[in-house]
């Protein structure tokens, strides 16, 4: 058994390549060497390509050897054809006609692949010849019975029908209703309605455990005057004297008049962008108690 010196070099392994390439060649012709006499086939020793690794060196080849087939069962050389005889033996239906001395011969696909040990890592370990050796990959696992995998949560996991379930009232400021006159009013009295916390709000809130801005705009509001009468606005009204949003009422009594916002939103998860939810949300604010009296004219004596 032929034993190879250790190798230290990516030129020494390609030296070994080369030589294992030629003690593969010779061998594969010794099957029948003395049978057919010499193959008129050229063989040429392969090309070793050396490539440095981390771990080392490695070479490869790839290349053909040429050789012949042994005569099974000790067949009895046959008679050489004289020249009365056929040149050619007939072959089979089909075929061209085949020599008799014509070596008999095949081609063998030659794979050679050499790696050499790197040095000692700091763990002990020596990377090496297992880095030259196809990969397989692992086996399928299978899933154990009982347990479930559980998925983490990502940000496109939160949605807009979650975010408002939670924090509907959170995000969302309810408007209060200022009256002039504060408290009660006249029959057929220009009364005065309008609010002043109306602005663009951002809320910061948690869902699946990422960050949620959720900016609330206001749109438009629908008052409510407590009387069976609603009134839609896009302006949150103004104090006396300005008299941009007013109602009369024709009876006297207890009324509560109370705004509806109606907000446009738009909410961002971890940073991710901004996403706008389509139409609006109502939020309907906290009521304003307010007594409607009758003024009625009394005839009195003039002071004397």
């Amino acid at each position: 058994m032929t034993r190879l010196p250790k190798i230290t070099s990516a030129a020494t392994v390609a030296l070994a390549a080369v030589v294992v390439c030629e003690l593969l060649a010779p061998n594969a012709f010794a099957e029948d060497s003395t049978a057919a006499g010499p193959d008129p086939t050229p063989t040429t020793t392969p090309t070793v390509v050396t490539t440095p690794t981390r771990e080392g060196a490695q070479a490869s080849t790839t290349g053909r050897v040429t050789r012949r087939k042994s005569a099974k069962g000790g067949e009895p050389a046959k008679p050489k054809a004289t020249k009365s005889a056929a040149a050619h033996t007939p072959g089979r239906a089909g075929q061209p006609p085949r020599r008799e001395n014509s070596p008999r011969s095949t081609i063998d696909e030659l794979k050679l692949n050499i790696g050499i040990c790197g040095r000692m890592g700091p763990d002990g370990t020596i990377p090496g010849p297992t880095r030259c050796m196809p990969y397989e990959a692992d086996p399928p696992v299978a899933p154990t019975p009982g347990v479930v995998a559980v998925r983490m949560p990502q940000p496109q996991d939160v949605r807009w029908v979650e975010i408002l379930s939670e924090y509907k009232n959170v995000l969302f400021p309810k408007l209060n209703v200022k009256v002039q006159p504060a408290g009660r009013t006249l029959v057929n009295l220009d009364t005065i309605v309008y609010t002043e916390d109306s602005k663009v709000s951002a809320t910061t809130v948690t869902l699946l455990g990422f960050p949620v801005v959720v900016e609330a705009t206001p749109m438009s509001y629908t008052w409510s005057f407590g009387d069976g009468a609603t009134l839609t606005t896009t302006s949150p009204g103004k104090p006396y004297p300005a008299k941009e949003i007013t109602h009369k009422y024709m009876k006297r009594g207890g009324v509560s008049v109370a705004v509806t916002t109606n907000y446009a939103a738009r909410f961002n998860v971890a940073g991710t962008g901004w996403q706008y939810v389509d139409g609006t949300v109502p939020i309907t604010g906290p009521a304003t108690p307010l007594l409607v009296r009758e003024a009625v004219p009394v005839l009195v004596d003039p002071p004397r």
